[in-house]
């Protein structure tokens, strides 16, 4: 078991992000004993394991403690280790609320109606949508750069931004369609950031949109999808 330890914190760090469908990390999700070991194992150099059911990825982050000496440790705090400035947070922000509010709103209505019943896992409380579900909206980035391009450093920065923000694994591009990444639904606190953005000022200025991409169409049309 050592050994498969070994070889699922190792696979993490160096892939950043796993599929829930890999074996190791279904048998982390479901064997106590496995999941145990692997938390030491991860403990050890200061991390923990990130798993979100509502996400079809799991992946690791620094413990909370450790932040501040980790990421404090320079003359600025950092807010983040992967050399996100202000202006690509901002965006990572935005995209995270016209993306993910909208699809936990049809996930947890979709768990509520009965529509999933997959309880094997021993350390989650619900499990996420199959794969191939069409359940997060897609961005057009036009339509982004028109309503926030003002307030995010015009055109060419959100572009930029935008190209950093995919190849840290947030979003995926497609020509002028923005996707969720591995990464977005795993590396915020949803219970922290909804009630903010949502009661908050970024709730005014994300209104619409997000009017517009909350789901208001039934079990049975979430079927057809």
């Amino acid at each position: 078991m050592e050994s498969d330890v070994k070889i699922l914190a190792g696979r993490i760090l160096a892939e950043q992000v796993i599929s829930r469908e890999e074996p190791l990390v279904k048998r982390a999700l479901t064997d106590e004993v496995f999941r145990h070991e692997l938390d030491n194992r991860l403990d050890g150099v200061g991390l923990r394991l990130v798993d979100n059911p509502y996400s079809e990825y799991v992946t690791v982050a620094l413990q909370s403690a450790l932040e501040h000496p980790v990421l404090g440790a320079g003359e600025v705090w950092s807010s983040n280790t992967l050399g996100i400035d202000r202006s690509a947070m901002a965006l990572l922000v935005i995209l995270w609320a016209l993306i993910v509010l909208p699809k936990r709103q049809r996930q947890i209505e979709r768990r509520e109606k009965g529509g999933d019943d997959f309880q094997t896992e021993m350390f989650v409380q619900d499990t996420p949508l199959p794969k191939g579900r069409a359940v997060s909206p897609v961005i057009q980035r036009q339509t982004l750069i028109a309503d926030f391009g003002d307030k995010l450093g015009r055109s060419t920065r959100v572009k930029m931004n935008l190209g950093l923000l995919a190849r840290l694994g947030f979003i995926i591009q497609r020509k002028e369609e923005i996707l969720e990444g591995p990464l977005l639904d795993l590396l915020f606190d949803y219970n922290l950031m909804a009630d903010r953005i949502l009661d908050g000022a970024l709730g005014d200025l994300l209104g619409s949109q997000l009017a517009q991409n909350m789901p208001e169409r039934s079990l049975q049309e979430d079927e057809d999808v």
